[in-house]
């Protein structure tokens, strides 16, 4: 039988960390990173719909905090191809125990990590290496009308990227999103699309 997933929760549930075996023999290695019987098995039974990859040349280079609202509101499951990441979620769920908290998680090439983003989050990641390459899927179509931003830097957030507001390489785009206290309300805590359990265990 082959070994299953190993997932770690964090300190935010329904944000999980998964690390897919993987196989090693003379010629290299092999993982099988998606399958969607596994998955749900799992209760991650979403339906992932495209797939999207991101490059970025410089260490400390800043890809968020970004989500889509509703109904084109999106699940992510993120890896790394190449290099690392510092990659964080904060809830944005009026009413959630855990609402203006955030998780971030290391995701490399080395550790194998995905990290599982329901709707309801901002996500975003620093890199922590050159050429960095990311692959994240998502649960809708990308959709510019329904796409927001939450400030990276906002204090409230306390959220420490490893690196200074002078050292971060950012789209000048993100540097202008709200910070959380003036962020409208787009998601509830109610919302059982972003409240799904995940077998720990």
């Amino acid at each position: 039988m082959a070994p299953a997933i190993r997932i770690e929760r964090t300190r935010i549930p329904e944000v999980v960390a998964l690390f897919p075996p993987e196989f090693t023999d003379p010629r290299g290695t092999f993982a099988e990173t998606y399958n969607r019987r596994t998955f749900s098995a799992l209760g991650i039974d979403w339906e992932f719909v495209q797939d999207n990859q991101s490059q970025s040349s410089t260490r400390g280079t800043i890809r968020g905090l970004h989500f889509q609202i509703p109904p084109a509101a999106q699940t992510k499951l993120i890896r790394v191809l190449r290099g690392a990441i510092l990659d964080v979620a904060v809830d944005i769920r009026v009413g959630s125990p855990t609402y203006g908290r955030h998780v971030s998680q290391l995701l490399s090439q080395a550790n194998k990590a995905q990290l599982l983003v329901p709707e309801g989050f901002a996500h975003g990641f620093c890199t922590l290496e050159n050429d960095t390459i990311v692959l994240y899927k998502v649960t809708r179509y990308y959709s510019p009308s329904h796409e927001r931003g939450l400030r990276w830097d906002d204090p409230a957030l306390d959220i420490d990227w490893g690196i200074t507001s002078a050292q971060a390489l950012l789209n000048p785009r993100d540097r202008e999103f709200p910070v959380l206290s003036e962020l409208p309300n787009f998601f509830y805590n109610d919302d059982r699309r972003s409240a799904k359990s995940v077998e720990v265990g």
